[in-house]
């Protein structure tokens, strides 16, 4: 009888402690985001100079164990840990003008994510994409490129990742530096972004202009043709003034 209350009351002890780290991530990543973005871009340089917070959070990202997660703690886990190493692997290399500059960048170069060694696109294909099916993670995974959407000044957390997700498309497609709308001329210019993962949109739309509709607060003309225009691969990195 002890020994079995002993395992009880261990195995209660350890969850309380998963639990208490979990929350920590997504408290230290929040903070880590709010400090370092700025207009959507990246303070890569001071982050460079005291890279110790990112250093912490890739060690969480790497050894957590995500098998009693929910699926919103995983969606918003994986979502953080996505952009947490897009940030690493840049300082890594920094300073670079593009992330396209580091050979592999998305399907070579790897790093550990919950015990598992995976590329960048791995993380986004086989532990969202496939997972979840929703569209709107292509506004939240940010590559360092200037093309992306604004990253996030925030962490993902498994009580507001929807919301949080809504919030990020309205504001991408509405964002007239991304959505490139011409009124007199009838037509609307996507990102390639639109065409690189044309299918997970038409999932949820019958069309592209009908998906960017359902986010746009002017929404446009069925008769709009729509384009996609070239992708940005600049370094997403935030003025040094900011």
């Amino acid at each position: 009888m002890k020994k079995t209350a002993i395992i009880f009351f261990s195995l209660m002890f350890l969850g309380f402690y998963s639990n208490a780290q979990q929350e920590s991530f997504f408290k230290k990543a929040d903070a880590f985001f709010k400090s370092n973005v700025t207009e959507g871009r990246v303070k890569y340089k001071g982050i460079k100079q005291n890279s110790s917070v990112l250093n912490n959070l890739t060690d969480y990202v790497a050894n957590v164990d995500v098998s009693q997660f929910s699926s919103d703690e995983k969606k918003a886990f994986y979502l953080n840990a996505y952009n947490i190493l897009v940030i690493k692997n840049i300082i890594d290399a920094y300073p670079i003008d593009s992330p396209m500059s580091i050979d592999g960048f998305f399907d070579k170069k790897k790093q550990t994510v919950a015990g598992e060694v995976l590329t960048l696109n791995e993380i986004e294909n086989k532990k969202i994409r496939e997972v979840y099916k929703d569209s709107r993670i292509h506004f939240a995974l940010v590559c360092a490129a200037k093309g992306c959407p604004e990253i996030a000044s925030f962490a993902f957390t498994p009580e507001m990742v929807d919301e949080q997700l809504q919030q990020l498309t309205t504001k991408a497609i509405n964002n007239s530096d991304f959505t490139k709308v011409n009124k007199s001329e009838k037509q609307v210019m996507l990102s390639e972004i639109f065409n690189w993962y044309k299918q997970d949109f038409l999932n949820e739309a019958p069309d592209l202009l009908a998906y960017i509709n359902k986010y746009r607060k002017e929404k446009l003309d069925k008769n709009f043709k729509v384009s996609h225009y070239s992708y940005n691969w600049e370094l997403n990195e935030a003025d040094m003034h900011n």
